[in-house]
């Protein structure tokens, strides 16, 4: 008799096995041929090996499942186990990008953020450029998240210019991270937003996903990665030229920033602006311009981004 055990990678086994193993007891009446040994965070099969293989392919698909809805049940169980629908598939082209903590369904909401989703599929690079509050950067997590379950990455890294609007992180209480962890704060709420606790504390933990100021990427080379760099209008050229340049195979990069925002010093030319002149022409970079009808916030949001573009283009 053969055996293969099979892995759940990144997957809490008592929620994906069910109260009392009750998902797995389900899966068994469907290979009542194979002998499944349910064991912590594997399953042992035993049986003929094009019967392994088939419910090997079938068990993949329930992970995909679980992995992209964040639950399992008999419904959908039995009709992942008994038609050939490929979960991933069927879903793909879907308006939900990640099906999020507390029944979220995180969607592009607006023309350029559809752009935003479509544009990523065809290309390696990103640049979404735009005002606060018109989801840049939430889509881009929402990709990013979407790649990381889907296997077609590794992990995840987001990162930011550690440049302060008016403020001085010297002066911020603790060490280097506890100083860092608020100014990275809008990203771990989106990644809060998309991802279970308990998942998002162990993904973090084990770096699968990595958040961490732009200086932290010197000499890296970022293989099978989604990569965001966020405010990227605070970058130097040196380091859009040294991010840009960490980009290792199979990895896609999102560079997310508002050219009205810079808080660089009033000399120092913005690495971004430098950065959407001198790549506008090179194939596999694409570009998506966000504005006020792209805000998602209160009402007003929209209003005061109207009223300040007034003023600046007096």
């Amino acid at each position: 008799m053969n055996e293969r055990i099979i892995a759940l990678e990144d997957i809490n086994p008592k929620d994906f096995f069910g109260p009392q193993n009750n998902h797995i007891e389900l899966v068994k009446k469907y290979f009542p041929k194979l002998k499944i040994v349910a064991r912590g965070d594997q399953l042992k099969v035993y049986g003929e090996m094009a019967l392994l293989d088939h419910f090997e392919e079938k068990f993949k698909q329930l992970t995909k499942y679980f992995n992209r809805y964040n639950k399992l049940d008999e419904n959908s169980i039995e009709r992942l186990l008994t038609s050939d629908e490929e979960i991933s598939a069927s879903q793909k082209s879907g308006a939900i990008l990640v099906h999020g903590t507390q029944g979220r369904m995180i969607k592009a909401q607006t023309a350029n953020q559809r752009k935003m989703v479509d544009l990523m599929q065809k290309n390696d690079m990103l640049f979404a450029i735009g005002p606060a509050g018109t989801g840049k950067t939430y889509t881009a997590v929402a990709l990013a998240v979407k790649a990381l379950k889907e296997k077609e990455v590794r992990r995840i890294v987001l990162t930011r210019p550690a440049v302060e609007s008016g403020e001085n992180l010297g002066f911020l209480p603790g060490d280097l991270k506890e100083k860092l962890d608020p100014y990275m704060q809008p990203l771990y709420d989106a990644l809060r937003d998309m991802i279970p606790y308990e998942k998002l504390e162990s993904y973090l933990e084990k770096g699968i996903i990595q958040i961490a100021p732009l200086a932290f990427m010197r000499g890296r080379t970022l293989d099978s990665a989604f990569v965001i760099l966020d405010e990227a209008q605070n970058t130097t050229h040196n380091q859009m030229k040294m991010f840009l340049t960490r980009m290792g195979k199979h990895a896609k990069f999102i560079v997310t920033g508002d050219p009205g925002q810079i808080d660089l010093p009033k000399k120092q030319i913005s690495g971004l602006k430098e950065a959407l002149l001198t790549l506008k022409n090179i194939k596999g970079i694409a570009f998506v311009h966000l504005d006020d009808k792209d805000v998602i916030r209160h009402s007003l949001v929209k209003k005061i981004i109207s009223a300040y573009k007034s003023i600046e283009t007096e």
